[in-house]
């Protein structure tokens, strides 16, 4: 009865860590955007990290707050062949495009101020 009790446990805790989140990182769209010349931000996510939950939640936010920017994700143990052609090795990575070029990449970051100046001064290209 104790394992059983501990495994409910355990089957509680992971649904409320998971997130609900879908992959929209499309490679047509990306290279659209890139020869656009617009701003992307990649985020890559893993359904159990808890970092990855937070910048989640921030970058959600920032996708409302900065309109004219390319929001993309991707859950990297499902789609390694993306994470490999971005040369992206672990969950909660955030790189940032503009255009061609890669401006930003970081891994961990959860500070919503920090990812905003970020974003902010690659838009008014101080960066």
């Amino acid at each position: 009865m104790k394992k059983l009790l501990i495994i409910i446990f355990f089957l509680i805790c992971s649904n409320s860590i998971a997130l609900e989140k879908n992959t929209n990182f499309k490679d047509k769209i990306f290279k659209k955007a890139q020869s656009e010349g617009k701003i992307i931000v990649i985020n890559s996510w893993n359904e159990f990290c808890t970092t990855c939950k937070k910048q989640i939640k921030i970058l959600d936010q920032a996708e409302n707050h900065f309109q004219e920017v390319l929001f993309l994700n991707y859950e990297q143990t499902e789609n390694k062949d993306i994470a490999k052609k971005l040369k992206i090795d672990y969950w909660t990575t955030i790189v940032i495009y503009s255009g061609q070029k890669e401006i930003y990449r970081s891994m961990g970051v959860t500070n919503k101020n920090e990812l905003y100046l970020v974003i902010e001064n690659i838009i008014q290209n101080k960066i």
